[in-house]
C-alpha cells in the first residue's frame, strides 16, 4: 500500500471509543438548531423582509449588480429564487422540522445537509442582524456534522478539535490584542454583568459578588481561553480537564447571561474531548443512526473519503490563513484575501473573538416618539432593559436580533447607523412588521410625527 493510502486508512480509520459520544453530539446539535431557526422564525420578517428593517431584496439586487451570474456563488442562499416573507419564514420553520428529525434519528444527512442550506441561507439574508460568532459557530457546527454520519473517525474528531481550540484560544489571544486595561487589569467581571447586552435576574446577583470573586473570576477566563485549549491536543487527562473547566464556565456564563445558544453549542462541542469510557453503561448497538448511516456501496465509501478530504483542506486552509491573519496583525496579499471572502461565505474557517474588550458603563439608548413634540411616549422592546423597576427576562437559547443590536448603538459605530436609521423610518410609518418586535407601541392608532 503507499503512503497515501495509508495516510487515508489512518485519517479515516473508525473512532470507536466516540461512537456514543457522536450520537449526544448529534442530538444536542438538533436541540440548538430547532432553537436559532424558532428565535429566526418569530422575527426575520420584520429584520429583513421586504417591509423589515434592512430589507433582503435589496442586497440581492445590489450584489446582483456587482458579480452577475456569479452572485448566487458570492452570496450562496436559496432566496435567489423567492425572497418573500413568507419564504423567509417557511425557510426558519423548515429549519425546525428537519432538526426534529435529526433529533429523531431520521434521514440524518439529508437533515443536516438541509440544515446547514437553510441557516447558511438565513445567516445571508439577516445581514449585520446575524453577523455574530454563535452563527459562524453553528454554520461551522453543522457542516462538520454532515461528515459525522455514519461514525465518527480520526480526520472529523480533529477538525471538531480544531474549531473548539479556535473557537476559545482566539477569543482569549484577542482580549489580549485589544490592550483593553479591563482584561490586563483583571477587572473585567466588575463591569460585564451590569453592561453586557442583555442581562437576566442572575446578572444582578452576579454583580453584588466581592470584588476578589470577579478579579479571579476574570483571572480565570483567561487561563481557560489561552491556556486550556492546548490540552484539547494532549493525552485524556488533560483534555478531561479542558472539558470540565470549559462546560463549568459556560455553565457560569448562562445562569449569569443571555447570550443565546453560543454557551450551549460550546458544551456540545466539548463532547468529543470525551469518550464512551464516560458512559460505560451505553451500549454501542443501541446506536444503529451512527454506525450504519453512511451507505455502504463499494463506489461510495472512496467518493465519500474524497468529498471529506476535499472539505477538510478546505476548512483547514481557510481557518489557518484567517488565524495567522489575525495573530500576526497584518493583511494577507489582496489575491488571498479575495479568495478567503468567497469561501468564508459558505460558512467556514472562520475567526472567533468573543467580548475582546468590555464596556465600563451601560449606556441604554431609549427610543420615544411624540404628535406634537412636547408629549413624548416610549417604545418598549421586548427583552432589551428598559424600566429600572422590571427584571429582564432569562430568555436562553433565544436570541432577539433587534434588542441585542441596540446596545451597539451609543457607540455611535458608522457601520451600525444605516440600519438604525431605517428602523427609525419604519417606526415614523407604524409599519406592523417591525413594530411587531417590539412588545409595546405606544401609537397603535396613529404614527408619530415626531
Amino acid at each position: 500500500m503507499s503512503v497515501m493510502g495509508r495516510i487515508s486508512n489512518w485519517l479515516f480509520a473508525p473512532d470507536q471509543d466516540r461512537i456514543g459520544i457522536s450520537w449526544l453530539f448529534l442530538n444536542g446539535l438538533a436541540i440548538i438548531y430547532l432553537g436559532a431557526f424558532l428565535s429566526l422564525a418569530v422575527q426575520i420578517d420584520g429584520l429583513v423582509g421586504q417591509n423589515g428593517i434592512i430589507p433582503f431584496d435589496e442586497r440581492l439586487a445590489h450584489v446582483y449588480s456587482i458579480y452577475g451570474e456569479l452572485a448566487w456563488l458570492r452570496l450562496p442562499t436559496i432566496f435567489w429564487i423567492d425572497s418573500s416573507d413568507t419564504i423567509l419564514i417557511g425557510a426558519a420553520y423548515a429549519g425546525c422540522v428537519f432538526a426534529v428529525l435529526l433529533f429523531l434519528g431520521l434521514f440524518q444527512r439529508i437533515s443536516l445537509i438541509a440544515l446547514f442550506v437553510l441557516y447558511l441561507s438565513l445567516f445571508h439574508a439577516g445581514q449585520t442582524f446575524m453577523n455574530f460568532q454563535w452563527d459562524y459557530l453553528l454554520l461551522e457546527s453543522g457542516f462538520l456534522a454532515i461528515f459525522l454520519v455514519g461514525g465518527p473517525n480520526r480526520l472529523i474528531v480533529f477538525l471538531f478539535h480544531w474549531l473548539l481550540f479556535r473557537l476559545r484560544f482566539l477569543s482569549g489571544f484577542s482580549k489580549l490584542q485589544s490592550e483593553d486595561p479591563a482584561w490586563s487589569g483583571f477587572e473585567t467581571l466588575k463591569y460585564y454583568f451590569e453592561t453586557q447586552p442583555l442581562p437576566h435576574v442572575g446578572s444582578w446577583y452576579a454583580h453584588q459578588l466581592p470584588e476578589w470573586v470577579l478579579r479571579s473570576g476574570t483571572a480565570t477566563v483567561l487561563f481557560a481561553e489561552l491556556v486550556v485549549p492546548f490540552f484539547i491536543f494532549l493525552p485524556r487527562p488533560f483534555r478531561l480537564f479542558a472539558a470540565a473547566i470549559t462546560i463549568l464556565i459556560q455553565l457560569a456564563i448562562i445562569t449569569t447571561s443571555n447570550h443565546n445558544f453560543i454557551n450551549l453549542l460550546t458544551i456540545v462541542l466539548c463532547l468529543f474531548l470525551l469518550d464512551d469510557r464516560i458512559g460505560r453503561s451505553q451500549n454501542k448497538n443501541d446506536l444503529p443512526s451512527i454506525q450504519s448511516a453512511g451507505l455502504n456501496r463499494s463506489w461510495f465509501q472512496p467518493v465519500l473519503r474524497g468529498i471529506t478530504l476535499a472539505a477538510a483542506a478546505l476548512v483547514l486552509f481557510t481557518s489557518i490563513s484567517m488565524m495567522s491573519m489575525m495573530l500576526m496583525n497584518r493583511h494577507l496579499p489582496d489575491s488571498m484575501m479575495t479568495a478567503m471572502h468567497w469561501l468564508r461565505a459558505y460558512g467556514v474557517g472562520n475567526i472567533y473573538h468573543v467580548f475582546p474588550a468590555m464596556q465600563t458603563e451601560r449606556q441604554e439608548l431609549i427610543v420615544q416618539g411624540s404628535h406634537d413634540g412636547h408629549e413624548w411616549q416610549t417604545y418598549v422592546f421586548k427583552y432589551k432593559p428598559t424600566y429600572t423597576n422590571q427584571a429582564p427576562a432569562f430568555i436562553v437559547p433565544h436570541q432577539p436580533r433587534l434588542d441585542w443590536m441596540m446596545w451597539f448603538v451609543p457607540t455611535q459605530n458608522p457601520g451600525l447607523l444605516p440600519w438604525f436609521d431605517r428602523f427609525i423610518d419604519q417606526l415614523y410609518r407604524n409599519e406592523p412588521t417591525v413594530t411587531a418586535l417590539l412588545a409595546e407601541n405606544p401609537f397603535t392608532e396613529q404614527a408619530p410625527r415626531y
